[in-house]
């Protein structure tokens, strides 16, 4: 039992490990390709994750392989044009000037009830206010819609709108994270003048709390009765 507990946590490890350094666009976006790999592996991982008679080399070579064959590929990707269109395919356009191109939606087997659910999810009800709406290869919906209904942006408008930044957290589930309120520059006297100008007395009363570039802080109480 031990052995069966020590080859599966190598094996999954190891897993996490191949994937983290195919890089975030292979975890986040699957192409075609990247998910094939992925089936492999999955299937490849669980055969010596249930049999002590196969080698647990048996089944990390092929891992091996199959991740190097996958950062080759990623790699000609990059390098050739026509290499990725084939590997990879080329985005659709699905909408344009307002039209469904029902050829593009048969092509890529995608129903009018898709098409519209996909459109309602990024606050589209109909086809007028789409320029162009472009399936991309790893099958999202990218909606490109006209000038004249894009929202106004500050700089359109004339507002002068401070930068921000990126909002750092500075109290994670009633957890201080000491290393980001250092980060930002702050003591922890400020961050209690934070905590009281909210209604809190301790950190621990926080689920969130986040700080910005400007010094503007975000924060959520915990509920009653959550620990």
């Amino acid at each position: 039992m031990f052995v069966v507990l020590i080859r599966t946590i190598t094996l999954y490890l190891f897993i996490i490990a191949g994937i983290r350094l195919l890089g975030k666009h292979q975890i986040g976006q699957l192409e075609p390709s990247e998910l094939v790999l992925t089936l492999i592996i999955a299937d490849l991982a669980s055969v010596p994750m249930q049999d002590n008679g196969i080698p647990l080399l048996s089944g990390l070579i092929p891992i091996v392989v199959l991740l190097a064959l996958s950062t080759i590929l990623s790699v000609l990707c990059t390098k050739s044009i026509r290499f990725r269109a084939l590997l990879c395919g080329r985005p659709s356009i699905v909408v344009e000037n307002g039209q469904v191109a029902q050829a593009e939606l048969k092509k890529n087997r995608l129903t009018i009830d898709e098409l519209m659910e996909e459109l309602r999810i990024q606050g589209y009800a109909d086809f007028k206010s789409i320029k162009f709406a472009l399936l991309e290869t790893n099958g999202q919906l990218s909606v490109l819609p006209y000038a004249a209904d894009k929202p106004a942006t500050a700089a359109q408008v004339g507002a002068a709108v401070q930068e921000t930044g990126l909002p750092v957290v500075l109290v994670s589930d009633g957890r201080l994270l000491e290393h980001n309120l250092r980060g930002m520059g702050y003591e922890e006297i400020w961050l209690e003048k934070q905590l009281a100008a909210h209604g809190l007395h301790s950190h621990r009363q926080a689920f969130l709390l986040t700080v910005d570039e400007g010094g503007s802080t975000y924060c959520i109480p915990k509920k009653e009765g959550s620990k």
